[in-house]
Order: C-alpha cells, then sequence, then structure tokens
C-alpha cells in the first residue's frame, strides 16, 4: 500500500514540476473528489433512524461514510451495507475501538467485512492510555494489529484528538512517539485537521512530515473561540493545506463536527457545499 502512495507522489511530484513551467492554472487547479461524511457528526438521526439518515446524506451529495460512535457494531451490518448500495453510498473506512480491535479482531474483520470497508481506523483513546508509560506498551500493540490487519487484507491508520500533541513523549509529544515508533509499511494516519489546529501545531509542517503515510483527512473547521465549525465558515485554511506536496497522495476527506447542532443536516449540508467548491 505504502509503495503505491509513494509512486503516487512521484507522480504528482511530476505533475508540479510541470506546473512550474508554465502550465495555465486552470490546468494546475485541483478539486476534493468523492466527498465523505463521518457519521459520529450526525450519531443521534443515525441511532434512531439509520436507514434514513444514509439516505438524507447521500441526498446531499456525499458519495462515502465512514462509520463511527460504536452503536454501528451493534447494528445488522448486512441491512447498512444494502442501504448503502440503494443509495450509491461506500464506506471505505471504519472506526472501530482499541478494545474490540484487542481482545476479538476476528469480529472486527467480520464488519469490515460486511460493511465492505477495507482500512480500520483506530479511533480513539481513553485516559488509561494517556502517558508515556502506558504508550509505550500501547505502540507495540498498534504494530500487531496493523500487522492483523495487513494479513487479513486491510490497510490500518490512526485517528487523532489533540492530546497526542499535548502530552509529552519520548522527549517530544505522544504523537511525535506513534510517528516514529510505529511501523510505516503497516500504520498509516488519519489526520484530524481541527484537533491538530487546536492542539496548537503546525498542521502544515505535520502534512509533509507524514506525506505518504496520510490516508484521509477529517474536515471541520475552526471558530476564533477554538469552537467547531461547519467546513469553510472558520478559520482553517483548507485550500493551502491540500496544496501541499504532503497532502497529494489523500484520497478521502470525510467531514466531521463533534459539536453539529441538531437537526444537524443544514450544518452537513454547508460543509459538503463549501468542501465541493473548494479549488487549489
Amino acid at each position: 500500500m505504502m509503495s503505491n502512495r509513494r509512486s503516487f507522489l512521484a507522480g504528482a511530484a511530476g505533475m508540479a514540476a510541470l506546473g512550474t513551467l508554465g502550465m495555465p492554472a486552470f490546468a494546475r487547479a485541483h478539486q476534493v473528489g468523492p466527498i465523505g461524511l463521518q457519521l459520529f457528526t450526525v450519531r443521534d438521526l443515525f441511532a434512531a433512524d439509520p436507514v434514513d439518515t444514509l439516505k438524507k446524506v447521500a441526498a446531499i451529495g456525499y458519495r462515502e461514510v465512514e462509520f463511527g460512535g460504536g452503536n454501528y457494531t451493534a447494528m445488522d451490518q448486512n441491512m447498512l451495507r444494502d442501504a448503502l448500495a440503494r443509495f450509491g453510498l461506500t464506506a471505505p473506512s471504519l472506526h472501530i475501538p482499541i478494545e474490540l480491535l484487542s481482545s476479538d479482531f476476528g469480529a472486527a474483520e467480520k464488519i469490515m467485512n460486511a460493511l465492505g470497508a477495507k482500512t480500520i481506523i483506530l479511533p480513539w483513546l481513553s485516559e488509561d492510555y494517556r502517558s508515556e508509560a502506558a504508550f509505550a506498551k500501547l505502540i507495540p500493540q498498534i504494530n500487531r494489529i496493523a500487522g492483523q490487519a495487513r494479513d487479513a487484507g486491510l490497510g490500518f491508520a490512526y485517528h487523532n484528538h489533540d492530546f497526542e500533541f499535548l502530552i509529552p513523549g519520548h522527549g517530544t509529544s505522544l504523537y511525535d512517539r506513534l510517528v516514529a515508533d510505529t511501523d510505516p509499511a503497516l500504520v498509516g494516519f488519519e489526520l484530524d485537521l481541527y484537533w491538530a489546529a487546536h492542539a496548537g501545531v503546525d498542521v502544515a509542517k505535520l502534512i509533509d512530515r507524514l506525506s505518504d503515510r496520510l490516508f484521509a483527512f477529517h474536515v471541520k473547521d475552526m471558530k476564533k473561540d477554538g469552537s467547531m465549525a461547519p467546513v469553510g465558515t472558520g478559520t482553517i485554511d483548507f485550500a493551502r493545506l491540500f496544496a501541499l506536496p504532503g497532502a497529494s497522495g489523500v484520497e478521502h476527506f470525510y467531514v466531521e463536527n463533534d459539536q453539529a447542532p441538531a437537526p444537524y443536516i443544514p450544518d452537513i449540508t454547508t460543509s459538503f457545499r463549501n468542501l465541493r467548491a473548494l479549488r487549489w
């Protein structure tokens, strides 16, 4: 998987070089491809009526979804996959908690296969893991799970919040340790741009550092007061970030807003329209 990403980046670099030789601006313009939604954004709607929620999401124009929040694991996955197909949606990746991945990887694999997903995302770590000592024990576990994923024909990526950047670890931060000590051939990253910015990280430098290990972006905006906002209504310059060389291989752009106000649909509609219109 990573070798393919490197080939893609080499090709992208070549195209960039051509751009410097006089290609017109319109020929160098890029746009987000199929736009996805992390369903945690609409978790209350989804829990109450998953099929109708998927229908509404598709009607806005979303073509990908990422299941998260845990409740989907207890649902009828075949029913969910039928709904995805009916509404023209796919689920390239799923958020699966560390507890299930550690205790019953086979069950996680069955859910992945049932929903047609190809990449496992480790989405969240409880307070029990948020120390340098705990992370030192966790990293070999992450490498092991990522190896299981590879053996099952699946990818694996880690999704961040802000604490990984704020808690010291191995002389820098827990996130730095995660990047340095996980196997780059097995462990990719789903970079949540809001949480990285919220932690005060230089997100542009981080994107270029992660480069071909980047699997996806979680795209949510930030208000001046630090709270979340629909894409295109806050302070994050997504066009600048997406234009970075390190971002050129990212294939999945998932809208997310943990704080989206009810009834949710207007919020995710605004994010979809602004992200679809984005050029860089």
